[in-house]
């Protein structure tokens, strides 16, 4: 992606989320992106975007988008480095939560504008999931500490100390709808692997092909499934013949569906080909030894 002098994207360029997220900040206990970074992002000026808004203000409540005070500002800028050349606005800068973004989405219609509103919601959500699926690391700090990270913006300090395990997250829930948080949780466990995947799942699809597909090189695939029909079969023979093979096996002795990576098991709540359907729950056997459920497999199929 290329940026160009004042931190605005080049059109043509897509938005990456990592990027996104870093406009997001904690503001009176709610996430939110400042009116300038927004602008910066929509290609727009930010007055031309401001003018906008106030002409629809019904579309935005105080919970949607609300205006910095001086002190709040002022202690961005200092914890920032904000300059005056680059972020002293005369005004007292916006700030919009994630309702008010979606709300911008109705207002500013260019191409630009409507790929960078998509990216942005993307980022609020892998925000909110990131957070919420480490939970149980930040309850673990020391409360001092927390409150002085909170304070200063150090965030990132957070997330440093939690990169190591974004793959080992312990348990997360989806509801009905949630197809994409869904995949993309069980992708990035899929792409956590070093060494093996093994699904256990008795009702498979070409999309779970493609979903194992998604592993590093050299990593090992292999499905267990109670029944392989002709059509799946010929999926599996099409995919073989063009990527590395993924053996699949007759096993009719499970009714739940695990994934194994490496020597993590997970318990899936649902088959891998309908994620996001219903309500279902992704949870890892922390006291499992996935060495021994493998040697039970071998023994019975």
């Amino acid at each position: 992606m290329k940026v160009v002098s004042d931190g605005t994207v080049a059109r043509g360029d897509s938005l990456e989320t990592d990027r996104v997220e870093s406009h997001i900040i904690t503001i009176r206990g709610v996430q939110v992106v400042l009116d300038r970074d927004l602008a910066r992002m929509y290609q727009v000026e930010v007055s031309q975007m401001n003018r906008q808004v106030k002409r629809n203000k019904k579309r935005f409540p105080s919970d949607f988008m609300f205006q910095l005070t001086k002190q709040e500002n002022e202690s961005l800028k200092c914890q920032f480095g904000i300059s005056n050349a680059r972020g002293g606005d005369r005004a007292l800068p916006y700030a919009f939560t994630e309702q008010g973004v979606a709300s911008l989405s109705g207002l500013l219609r260019s191409d630009t504008a409507i790929e960078a509103n998509i990216q942005i919601m993307r980022a609020f959500v892998a925000m909110r999931r990131f957070l919420a699926a480490n939970a149980e690391v930040f309850q673990r700090l020391d409360r001092i500490e927390y409150r002085q990270l909170e304070t200063d913006q150090k965030m990132e300090q957070v997330f440093a100390r939690l990169e190591d395990r974004k793959a080992e997250n312990r348990q997360c829930i989806f509801y009905d709808g949630q197809v994409y948080d869904a995949y993309d949780f069980i992708c990035n466990l899929i792409q956590s692997a070093s060494r093996r995947i093994v699904l256990i799942d008795n009702y498979v699809d070409h999309t779970v092909l493609t979903m194992l597909d998604k592993r590093g090189p050299g990593v090992e695939a292999s499905i267990y499934t109670q029944k392989v029909g002709e059509p799946f079969q010929l999926d599996l023979a099409k995919h073989d013949a063009q990527y590395p093979p993924i053996p699949v096996r007759i096993f009719q002795r499970a009714h739940d569906r695990f994934l194994i990576i490496d020597e993590r098991v997970y318990h899936v709540g649902a088959s891998l080909k309908d994620l996001g359907k219903k309500w279902f729950a992704v949870s890892l056997m922390v006291a499992l030894d996935a060495g021994e459920m493998l040697s039970r497999l071998q023994n019975l199929v």
